[in-house]
């Protein structure tokens, strides 16, 4: 295995701007992930592997052979690591591609707006995961999939289950073409109760819990649906909003 020691290495260089930056993920076409549980979700899932660093005595599965492994230091792995306690393996991923399909062949999709948070963004598409959504999309204002943040909230999700940028004009195109609506999660007095509305065939579509989904996204939905809760609250989080609805749906 490769040892390096020094903070001025290409690579050491590379990969704790991969873990801070979102433009330079972009740029360069690589991701950052994070643990060793992590790692082996990629593997077994075949993401496009790169590289790793671990620190001495850490022990991770065995790794392709074209795949660079590297031990560093601890304190060298704090230094790249943009987590504030690493787990002792970090690696480096090529992204694939994320290109909108031509058409929607699944029954349940779930789309978000504005959610910017990356751990709920992670914690929505493993939750999506848990009830068989057939892929999630990201409209304006959430948070990068790829960040380091996200990928560990999503426990491996990110690996299994598709997901697509995209705006709200380009879902709603796909979703009349499958004949699919769109069910928006809302607080207001024509809204349905979940309980009551059919989610078994829908794209499910959540805003953040500071401003809930934009009039844009309202105007595009056909049909809103509110999550019964006490009087004394006025909004839900926005992953358990979402696990909620899928919930119903997959029920």
């Amino acid at each position: 295995m490769e040892q390096i020691t020094s903070r001025a290495n290409p690579l050491m260089v590379h990969l704790r701007k991969l873990g801070a930056s979102h433009s330079y993920r972009n740029k360069t076409g690589e991701y950052l992930g994070d643990s060793g549980k992590l790692l082996g979700e990629a593997l077994r899932w075949g993401a496009e592997l790169t590289a790793v660093v671990c620190t001495p005595g850490t022990a991770f599965p065995q790794l392709p052979p074209d795949v660079r492994a590297v031990e560093v230091p601890e304190g060298l792995m704090a230094y790249i690591s943009p987590m504030e306690t690493p787990q002792g393996v970090l690696f480096s991923a090529r992204r694939p591609a994320s290109s909108l399909p031509d058409e929607l062949t699944g029954r349940r999709y779930l789309a978000l707006e504005g959610v910017q948070d990356p751990g709920n963004v992670g914690t929505i598409l493993r939750t999506a995961d848990a009830f068989d959504a057939d892929g999630l999309f990201l409209l304006a204002g959430c948070a990068d999939l790829y960040s380091p943040k996200t990928l560990r909230a999503s426990m491996g999700a990110a690996f299994r289950r598709p997901v697509w940028s995209c705006t709200l004009e380009e879902l709603r195109t796909l979703l009349d073409r499958a004949g699919l609506p769109l069910i928006g999660t809302a607080l207001r007095a024509d809204a349905v109760d979940a309980r009551q509305a059919d989610l078994s065939r829908a794209a499910l579509l959540v805003g953040s819990e500071g401003r809930g989904l934009s009039q844009d996204a309202l105007a595009a939905c056909d049909q809103t649906v509110r999550i019964p809760m006490s009087e004394r609250c006025e909004s839900l989080n926005a992953a358990v909003a979402a696990a909620i609805v899928l919930w119903e749906g997959w029920r």
